[in-house]
């Protein structure tokens, strides 16, 4: 029997990236509500109570209540919002942070998905942290590139209009109040004591995400080099298929932030020397940064080979 997917939210990015990877899939029905209907409480309370799993691909407050519509216990729920990231109730959806998380996931009825720079920042922080390196009252520095396809539709059709503004050619910096809203699932899901100081970019290009991490070695714990950081990190992700830690390189050439566009993988970059280090997360900021993870997450609570639609 096939499993039962819908996609409440389907004509936005996130859900259009998730259809385009599971819309071919033999082993999924996917349930496709009417366009005119898509704003209808009780059509959208059918198809989220008719579903095996249902992704959400929803602001905030429409994901919180497309949950309040669920009465069907045997429904399982994938959020690609923000709402419910750092809620107890809900399982963190970043398989590769601990065997526990995958397992969690595998059995879990709620699922929040990551947000994307939330996945670059958990990637490199978060094992540091768990393996003793990285104080959890360290302070925690990052900048992130992103691409403008994570703006959503509004920020994809102010790129790509005719006689757009000259501004959007250059790197814009925003988020300034530090007030991100991917800050708390950071915090929490690293283990930091205290928020990060976070800075995103957004850049003239479609897709891709780069987020950096600054280290004072001489504050860590042993004082490790950046090379030996980096072989902590390998060992860490030595078993994972999405995450990579890359070979070691004091001063590698440049680093190019849409480099995994188009891909489910995430690669992490350690550059530096004996007294500081810098660690890169490379991925796509539509695959592992929003709705590959998604897809991935699914295949995990099916029990399925967590790569079937995204290689």
């Amino acid at each position: 029997m096939k499993t039962k997917v819908y996609i409440d939210g389907q004509s936005g990015t996130t859900g259009l990236q998730i259809y385009d990877r599971i819309g071919a899939r033999e082993d999924l029905e996917l349930l496709r509500i009417d366009e005119d209907k898509r704003h209808d409480i009780e059509e959208r309370r059918k198809f989220l109570n008719s579903a095996d799993i249902v992704f959400l691909c929803l602001p905030d407050a429409g994901a919180i209540e497309a949950v309040s519509l669920i009465e069907n216990p045997e429904v399982r729920v994938i959020d690609a919002s923000t709402a419910h990231r750092t809620n107890p109730g809900w399982v963190y959806g970043f398989p590769e942070l601990s065997k526990e998380q995958r397992e969690a996931i595998r059995t879990g009825k709620r699922i929040a998905n990551p947000g994307c720079h939330a996945t670059g920042l958990i990637s490199v922080t978060a094992p540091l942290v768990r393996m003793g390196i990285l104080p959890t009252d360290y302070p925690v520095t990052c900048f992130s590139l992103t691409g403008y396809s994570g703006g959503g539709k509004k920020m994809i059709a102010d790129y790509e209009a005719d006689g757009r503004p000259e501004k959007l050619g250059a790197p814009g910096i925003y988020g300034l109040s530090l007030h991100h809203k991917h800050v708390p699932e950071m915090t929490k899901m690293t283990g930091l004591t205290q928020a990060p100081v976070f800075l995103p970019v957004v850049d003239d290009y479609y897709k891709g995400m780069a987020g950096t991490i600054m280290l004072q070695n001489r504050l860590l714990n042993g004082q490790p080099t950046a090379e030996q950081i980096c072989e902590k990190l390998q060992a860490y992700y030595a078993d994972e298929h999405f995450v990579q830690v890359l070979p070691y390189e004091a001063s590698r050439g440049t680093v190019y932030a849409n480099t995994l566009a188009g891909t489910n993988r995430l690669e992490i970059a350690v550059c530096g020397h004996e007294e500081q280090t810098t660690i890169t997360a490379l991925f796509d900021n539509l695959g592992k940064g929003a709705s590959g993870a998604a897809v991935q997450n699914m295949n995990i609570m099916l029990g399925l080979d967590e790569g079937i639609g995204l290689e």
